[in-house]
């Protein structure tokens, strides 16, 4: 379903992501960005990025649960950072969610998020 590729000829993965993923289309799963609302509340969870990053995650784990897959079949993720000094926190938060073959990933700082968080994450993987 999901090889990861690795070269020599470009520069090694420097965090928790491959520098691609090849994948034989079957199923795909587009995730929306999510951010860190509590589902049931539909309130703001955490003043950080890193526990707002937790609860993203979550959020995120409950939509490809909901869609039959898993962080295993996630091929594809955006970061999006209200301050990419936040960057260490979230990304040691992101990367415990995958432990193997993390997904390719670009990281990026943009000037204002939805509800003015500090980070949204989506995602794309395959069945």
């Amino acid at each position: 379903m999901k090889n990861v590729i690795k070269t020599d000829n470009a520069p090694q993965a420097i965090g928790p992501y491959s520098q691609a993923i090849k994948v034989k289309c079957g199923e795909m799963v587009y995730v929306s960005g999510n951010i860190p609302l509590n589902p049931k509340t539909m309130e703001l969870v955490g003043l950080t990025a890193a526990e707002q990053c937790k609860q993203v995650m979550s959020n995120l784990k409950g939509v490809l649960a909901a869609a039959g897959a898993g962080f295993e079949n996630v091929v594809k993720t955006t970061i999006y950072l209200k301050d990419m000094n936040d960057f260490a926190s979230v990304n040691e938060i992101y990367a415990s969610n995958f432990s193997d073959d993390p997904p390719a990933r670009a990281t990026v700082e943009v000037s204002r998020l939805p509800m003015d968080v500090l980070v949204e994450i989506d995602a794309i993987a395959v069945l």
